[in-house]
């Protein structure tokens, strides 16, 4: 257990390692939770991550939230990071097993504090995972950051030039030599288990992506979900508009929202599909964030059963000019476009 002054002037979080069980698994998931020391938890928060990044790359957002009064949690998928345990090239998962995880861990969270909201923020595949669960995740919201189908037509264009060689040529090649992806060692994605890495790729290869391979008990378990969502589209070396929209679509019965966010004084004048949760984003993009788990925070107790969306049946698109009217959560006036569509969740 450790003890850190978080960036909020005078709040200090815990953080304390932690590990869960869970079945099919060769070893437990490795867990870190972080909360404030001397003020009481508002609401908990799991933070999963995007395809080949540790948890250890979201520390700083987490000890962020920590100090505006939430409990954070964050892992790693079985057989990558601190859950591979012995060779990665043994490793036998793929991304309905880490869905498996997700649901796992929204579990053991849930039941840490069965009082208390929970809130997940999914980065890239970590927003795709939880609509893969057989069963729906017992949340209160989910805010995806950076994620979207991953259909490779879809790809914002700097990714879309170049990953056929990618699905074609690279990843296929090194997986076949070393049994899984060795991606750190070439400065690539990050390390994958084989099975994630061929399952990825057949995915990323169809129009529908894993719901046209998978086919319809992929689209029943989307539509199984019912909490509510928010979606960050950002200026993304990968994902674009249209993949971002493709993956809201499939949560069809989630109130959902998808916003577009164009940042003007970030550094370098861009975001990227990791630059959300960089320690300089702390004054620009994460109050954005903090400020959709908010409001879900405070309508948590209108949902009934817990898991289930609050009566809301709007459905709007807007155009909205940096301080013009009200803002939504997560509208602000260091963006220079925000356009936000939303669809109802169905009868």
């Amino acid at each position: 257990m450790t003890q850190a002054r978080a960036a909020n002037p005078g709040v200090e979080v815990r953080w304390q390692a932690g590990t869960l069980e869970v079945p099919g698994t060769a070893g437990p998931l490795a867990l870190r939770q972080c909360q404030p020391v001397s003020q009481a938890v508002c609401a908990q928060v799991v933070i999963a991550a995007a395809i080949g990044v540790p948890q250890r790359f979201y520390a700083a957002f987490a000890q962020w939230l920590a100090a505006h009064g939430y409990a954070v949690t964050t892992f790693d998928y079985r057989g990558h990071a601190e859950s591979l345990h012995g060779p990665l090239r043994q490793v036998r998962a793929d991304s309905r097993d880490w869905a498996a995880d997700c649901a796992a861990v929204a579990q053991h969270v849930r039941a840490q504090a069965p009082g208390l909201p929970v809130l997940w923020v999914g980065h890239s595949v970590g927003a795709q995972l939880p609509g893969m669960s057989a069963q729906p995740l017992p949340i209160d919201g989910m805010l995806c950051v950076a994620s979207g189908s991953g259909y490779w037509r879809d790809n914002a264009p700097p990714t879309r030039r170049k990953v056929l060689l990618w699905w074609y040529g690279i990843a296929p090649l090194l997986t076949a030599l070393h049994g899984c992806l060795p991606g750190r060692r070439w400065g690539l994605v990050g390390d994958l288990p084989a099975g994630v890495l061929w399952q990825w790729r057949q995915w990323c290869l169809h129009p529908n992506y894993g719901i046209g391979v998978v086919g319809e008990p992929l689209r029943t378990a989307y539509a199984a979900a019912r909490y509510p969502l928010h979606a960050f589209s950002i200026d993304d070396e990968m994902m674009s508009w249209r993949s971002t929209t493709s993956l809201v679509s499939w949560y069809r019965h989630c109130p959902s929202r998808v916003e577009r966010l164009h940042a003007v004084h970030v550094p370098a004048g861009r975001i990227g599909h990791f630059g959300f949760f960089r320690a300089e984003m702390e004054g620009v993009l994460w109050p954005r964030a903090l400020a959709v788990l908010e409001r879900w925070r405070d309508r948590a107790q209108a949902m009934t059963p817990r898991g289930q969306p609050y009566p809301e049946r709007r459905s709007t698109v807007t155009k909205m000019d940096p301080g013009a009217g009200s803002p939504q959560p997560g509208q602000g006036e260091l963006f220079s476009e925000t356009a936000c569509y939303e669809h109802p969740a169905s009868p």
